[in-house]
C-alpha cells in the first residue's frame, strides 16, 4: 500500500503586514487544491528587519514615489481579483505588533491559534482597532470568546517572550527577511505574488 506523504506549508506571520492579512484570506483554497496543511509560526516583523536591515515598503520607498504608487497598484489589484472588500488600511498603522504576537504565542501554546488570529486580523485590517493599546486588545478578546486579561498577563511571562524572539532569529537564520514568507520543505518563498509558486512546489 502506498504511503501518502502529508505536505505542509509553514507560513512566517506578524500581524503587522497587511499583506500576511490577504494572504490568510486565499490559502484556503490553495490548501484545499493542494491537500497541504498550513502551519503558522508567529514572528516578530521588527525584529525581522532590524537583523536583515530591510524595511517596510512606506520607509524603503519613501523617495522611490513611482515604486509605492506601484505597490499600492498591485496590492488593490490582488483585492479586487479575491473580492477582498472588508479590508481598510488600519488608521494607526503602523501598529507596534509585539503584544498582540506574543499573544499569539500564547494561543498557539493553548490550541487556539487559528480563532486568535482570526480575530484579531480582522480587527487590524477590517475594523481599524488600535492593537497595540492594552485595554482595546483585552476588550476584543473577552468579546470574542477569549479571557482579554488573562491572556494578556500571560504575554509578559518570560516563556512567552523568548519563544517569540526564538521564533524571530530562527526565521532569520533560515533566510526571512520580511512577512509573508513560505517554506514548503526546504523552500523559502516571499510575498502573497508568489502563492502561484507555492502552489506548484506543493503539487
Amino acid at each position: 500500500m502506498t504511503k501518502t506523504v502529508q505536505k505542509t506549508l509553514e507560513l512566517i506571520f506578524d500581524f503587522g503586514s497587511p499583506n500576511a492579512y490577504l494572504t490568510l484570506k486565499v490559502l484556503p483554497e490553495l490548501l484545499d487544491r493542494t491537500g497541504a496543511d498550513l502551519v503558522i509560526t508567529p514572528c516578530l516583523l521588527g525584529g525581522i528587519f532590524k537583523a536583515t536591515g530591510n524595511k517596510a515598503p512606506m520607509i524603503q520607498y519613501a523617495d522611490a514615489p513611482a515604486k509605492m504608487a506601484y505597490e499600492h497598484l498591485e496590492m488593490q489589484r490582488f483585492i479586487a481579483k479575491h473580492g477582498l472588500t472588508k479590508y481598510r488600511l488600519n488608521p494607526h498603522f503602523p501598529v507596534n505588533t509585539l503584544t498582540i504576537m506574543r499573544g499569539a504565542i500564547v494561543a498557539q501554546a493553548e490550541g487556539n491559534l487559528d480563532d486568535y488570529i482570526d480575530v484579531v486580523n480582522r480587527a487590524m485590517w477590517e475594523d481599524g482597532l488600535k492593537m497595540d493599546d492594552p485595554e482595546v486588545i483585552a476588550a476584543l478578546l473577552s468579546a470574542n470568546g477569549f479571557d482579554g486579561p488573562a491572556l494578556l498577563a500571560q504575554t509578559q511571562e518570560l516563556e512567552i517572550k523568548a519563544k517569540l524572539v526564538a521564533n524571530t532569529e530562527a526565521a532569520v537564520a533560515r533566510g526571512v527577511f520580511g512577512i509573508p514568507t513560505f517554506f514548503v520543505g526546504g523552500e523559502m518563498f516571499f510575498g502573497k505574488d508568489r502563492l502561484a509558486q507555492v502552489e506548484e512546489a506543493l503539487a
